[in-house]
């Protein structure tokens, strides 16, 4: 049972990365694009050294390979694991959240980790252009923001548990705002506490960082959507399947 819900969930994670790719190269590209031009643009003007005859860095990866098999490649192989874990936290979910079926909780699932692990550290650490960023801070902000990714997942869980406890006492409708409250409000504790990491040049087009920060967004969107949407879709589809076998007919 398990090891089906793997594949499943692998194989919505793969057709997943596709579609995310396909956006990625018409919305992302471009603007990709245009912050490596104002990179290059800055360079020139403060004559940087480690650039080449013509103003550019040498590549160790050709921007086409980067844009295409590179891009590929990485948004198929996110897609793949994370279509996994997926799959594995479903099959340890279903039966005991309650009366849900297997759609509705595919679809939940995946907006709850879309939340814990995507828009929650995004707002405090939003995606930056390729020219954005000191490159001696990478380890830094990328510690902060999985610590980000860390702490969102704690406190949804802890939430859901006060949720739980107080089912009884409130109701299902009140006990989902007191959870919800209690996550917004840690969640927000934390993001002020935490360092903020600013190192946007005041030169960069600030249209071009807004569209690029809603981009990566909306590639995460695309992933987690067609994952909760796809898996749940499979998993019902195997559950008739599995009904009609037991009642002598043949279902593909």
């Amino acid at each position: 049972m398990v090891g089906k819900l793997l594949m499943r969930g692998m194989l919505a994670g793969i057709v997943a990365g596709l579609l995310t790719f396909a956006f990625a190269r018409v919305a992302g590209e471009p603007l990709v694009e245009t912050a490596i031009s104002f990179e290059e643009k800055m360079h020139a003007a403060h004559d940087h050294g480690g650039a080449n005859a013509d103003g550019h860095e040498d590549e160790i990866v050709s921007r086409g390979t980067q844009a295409g098999l590179g891009l590929l490649t990485g948004v198929v192989a996110y897609g793949m694991a994370f279509g996994g874990l997926f799959a594995l936290t479903f099959a340890y979910l279903y039966g005991r959240a309650g009366k849900l079926g297997a759609r509705a909780l595919s679809a939940w699932l995946a907006l709850g980790a879309f939340v814990a692990v995507v828009l929650v550290p995004t707002i405090k650490y939003p995606a930056n252009p390729p020219s954005v960023g000191d490159p001696e801070t990478i380890g830094t902000r990328t510690g902060l923001f999985f610590l980000m990714i860390a702490t969102s997942l704690v406190v949804m869980v802890f939430s859901m548990k006060v949720r739980k406890h107080l089912v009884a006492r409130l109701g299902q409708w009140n006990a989902s705002i007191v959870g919800g409250v209690v996550f917004v409000a840690i969640v927000a504790a934390v993001e002020v506490a935490l360092p903020v990491v600013n190192e946007v040049p005041a030169e960069f087009p600030a249209v071009v960082l807004w569209k690029f920060r809603m981009t990566a967004l909306g590639m995460q969107a695309v992933m987690w959507a067609v994952i909760g949407l796809l898996f749940g879709a499979m998993v019902e589809r195997g559950e008739r399947a599995a009904r009609g076998a037991v009642g002598g007919k043949a279902y593909l």
